[in-house]
């Protein structure tokens, strides 16, 4: 067999291969933290790289709901041809109509609820198996991160029903044509919908911004202030929050903030979690203090935030 073939050792409907936890049909009430859902299992090498299967292969098994969760290492694109939908992506619903593409950046919360019959794909990849696609040097890496849906066209529709069949084989060049195809498919994701090509004038990614975004997520919660994550990139605060300001717009003391309440913000409608608790994980020890700071972010207490998506 050529070597750029990888064999497909696990598939994804083996039992070996974790796709969901067994109480992924319980109410989430139950539980204390977000799902962070294991497709692959991700702390272990990927047997693939990238999966394709048919919505109705999934979700026909899990009553046409997926419940809330996220992915920490892969992307997911969605075609979403026929059906009733309803998208759950951070807290806000969105009824789509088909036919439809959605793409979900690895870590944002999102489940669905489909009805019988939905018919489509969920293409999944593992970032770190396509860097044309996902790394630092992409043209695509910015825009791809971004959560997006948008109307289907032929063209997407039809790479969509050319990589589930490739990815249906075996060969020596079945590795190639997959990945292939999901680089296409990520194009027309990114692409405007007037057809113009405007990507490829995105300023390449700045190094420094990257590595504050990776100690941010690592730390966020011992509530690191500016000056421990310049003191770990070897810069001053005053140079870090000029980094950060030329790549967001906005100084490190914010983005660092806006970081932390976006994840309260989950906490709060994905989990049970009482607000203190919540405050709590995420560096908090005043219960209190951490209500004030986050009405005074988001605009809402924790309490009333919450309330909004009750159901």
């Amino acid at each position: 067999m050529d070597i750029l073939s990888r064999p497909r050792q696990i598939r994804m409907d083996d039992p070996r291969c974790i796709w969901h936890y067994s109480d992924m049909k319980r109410d989430r009430t139950a539980h204390n933290q977000i799902p962070a859902y294991q497709l692959y299992g991700e702390d272990r090498v990927f047997p693939d790289v990238l999966h394709c299967e048919r919505i109705l292969d999934r979700a026909a098994g899990l009553e046409w709901t997926i419940a809330p969760h996220r992915h920490l290492h892969l992307h997911q694109i969605f075609l979403l041809r026929s059906g009733a939908i309803t998208l759950e992506a951070d807290g806000t619903d969105y009824t789509l109509s088909p036919p439809t593409v959605v793409s979900i950046p690895r870590g944002m919360v999102h489940g669905f609820r489909f009805s019988k019959g939905t018919d489509g794909y969920v293409l999944t990849v593992p970032t770190q198996e396509l860097p044309d696609v996902f790394g630092p040097n992409s043209v695509l890496a910015q825009p791809i991160s971004q959560f997006k849906t948008g109307a289907a066209d032929d063209a997407v529709a039809q790479l969509f029903d050319r990589i589930f069949a490739e990815y249906q084989t075996t060969g020596p060049v079945r590795t190639l044509m997959i990945t292939a195809l999901a680089t296409q498919i990520a194009c027309h994701v990114v692409r405007p919908s007037d057809g113009s090509e405007t990507i490829t004038s995105s300023p390449p990614k700045n190094p420094r911004m990257e590595q504050f975004n990776a100690l941010l997520m690592a730390h966020f919660r011992q509530k690191w202030q500016v000056s421990d994550y310049a003191r770990s990139m070897s810069v001053s605060a005053r140079h870090l929050s000029r980094i950060c300001a030329a790549a967001t717009g906005r100084p490190a003391a914010y983005h660092i903030e806006a970081t932390t309440f976006q994840e309260a913000c989950r906490l709060l409608v994905y989990t049970r979690m009482t607000v203190a608790t919540v405050g709590y994980q995420l560096g908090f020890d005043d219960p209190s203090y951490f209500s004030r700071a986050f009405q005074r972010h988001i605009g809402l207490s924790p309490t009333a935030y919450r309330d909004r998506f009750d159901r």
